[in-house]
C-alpha cells in the first residue's frame, strides 16, 4: 500500500535528514545466474597403476568422451583443472544453468567407471551472483520518496521489475562462459561478524562505500585476470566462492595481495583454503594419469 500525502511529506522530510536510510532494507539486492559445483578429486594411483594397460586405456576413453562432451556442452560448461600440491589432483568445474542440470551433471561423473579409481577430498556448491549495491540504494530510496513501503506488493513488484531488468543486461555475467585461460584459482570466503568487527551491522551505504574501492582494485587487472563470484550462502560452509582465470598464475598473487590492503579486506574478509590448477583438457586426461603435464 503507499502512504497518504501527509505520510508522503513525512517520508520526504526523512529522506532529506537520513532518517528512511535507517529503516530501509539492509540486504542488498543481488542477481543470481548459473549453479557452481567444483569437485576436486585425489587419484588412487596404487591402484589405478596396478590396473592392466589396455583397462585404463578403456576407462580414459570413456571418461575423456564423456567430459569431452561437457566442456562443450551447450547448456553450460565444464572444464578439468591439474591441481597443484597436496589438496587433491584434479579439480572439475561445472556451469550450468540451474541446480537440477548440475545435480545431473554430478550423477553423469559418478557413473564413470573411472571413478572407482578417483577419492573426493571436496566440493563447493554455489550459484553464479552480482551484488548490486549502488542500484540497491537508488532503488530503495527511490521507492521511498515515492512513499511506498518495505515490502509491501508494491514495493515487492516494483524491486522485481528492477532486477528483471538487470538481469536481461547481465544475463552474459550471470551465465558465462568458461574462461579459456590456463590458470585457475579457486577460494571460498567469508566476511566477518566477530566481536570487534561485523560486516553485517555495518548500514548499506558504508558497505556501498567498501565495495566500491574494493572493486576499483579488480578493474586494473581487468584483461589480465577473468573474475568470476558465486554466492553460497544457505548453499555451502563459506558465503562466496571467487573464481580467477588467467594466463600467469603470479598475477593472483599480485591482485589478492593488493587487495589485502584494501579496507573491506583488511578488516572484514575471512578466507578458505585456495585450490591453484592447470587446465587440462579432457582428450588429455589419458595423459595426465600417466604422469604427463598438460599441454601448453
Amino acid at each position: 500500500m503507499t502512504f497518504e500525502v501527509g505520510e508522503r511529506m513525512s517520508i520526504e522530510v526523512k529522506l532529506e535528514t537520513g532518517e528512511v536510510a535507517a529503516a530501509l532494507p539492509e540486504a542488498p539486492l543481488t542477481l543470481e545466474g548459473a549453479a557452481v559445483l567444483h569437485q576436486m578429486m585425489r587419484v588412487r594411483r596404487q591402484e589405478w597403476r596396478a590396473l592392466d594397460g589396455s583397462k585404463r586405456a578403456a576407462l580414459v576413453e570413456e571418461a575423456a568422451t564423456e567430459l569431452g562432451a561437457m566442456e562443450h556442452n551447450a547448456e553450460g560448461p565444464s572444464a578439468i583443472f591439474s591441481l597443484f600440491g597436496h589438496k587433491g589432483d584434479l579439480m572439475f568445474v561445472h556451469f550450468r544453468p540451474d541446480f537440477d542440470e548440475l545435480q545431473s551433471c554430478e550423477l553423469s561423473i559418478a557413473r564413470l567407471a573411472i571413478c572407482e579409481y578417483l577419492e573426493p577430498v571436496h566440493s563447493y556448491l554455489s550459484v553464479v551472483e552480482l551484488g548490486l549495491y549502488e542500484s540497491t540504494q537508488k532503488v530503495f530510496r527511490a521507492l521511498a520518496a515515492d512513499g511506498i513501503a518495505p515490502h509491501t506488493p508494491e514495493w515487492e513488484r516494483a524491486v522485481e521489475e528492477s532486477l528483471a531488468r538487470q538481469r536481461e543486461a547481465m544475463r552474459p555475467r550471470l551465465f558465462p562462459e568458461m574462461p579459456p585461460n590456463r590458470y585457475i584459482c579457486f577460494y571460498p570466503m567469508d566476511r566477518k561478524r566477530g566481536e570487534a568487527k561485523n560486516w553485517y551491522q555495518l548500514p548499506m551505504a558504508e558497505r556501498a562505500r567498501q565495495m566500491h574501492e574494493h572493486g576499483m582494485i579488480g578493474r586494473r587487472y581487468a584483461g589480465e585476470v577473468k573474475q568470476i563470484i558465486s554466492g553460497s550462502i544457505g548453499l555451502d560452509d563459506w558465503e562466496w566462492g571467487v573464481d580467477l582465470f588467467a594466463d600467469d598464475p603470479v598475477v593472483f598473487k599480485r591482485l589478492i595481495y593488493e587487495m589485502r590492503f584494501d579496507e573491506v579486506s583488511a578488516a572484514y574478509a575471512l578466507f578458505g583454503q585456495f585450490y591453484v590448477g592447470i587446465r587440462c583438457p579432457a582428450a588429455w586426461l589419458g595423459k595426465l594419469l600417466e604422469g604427463e603435464a598438460p599441454p601448453r
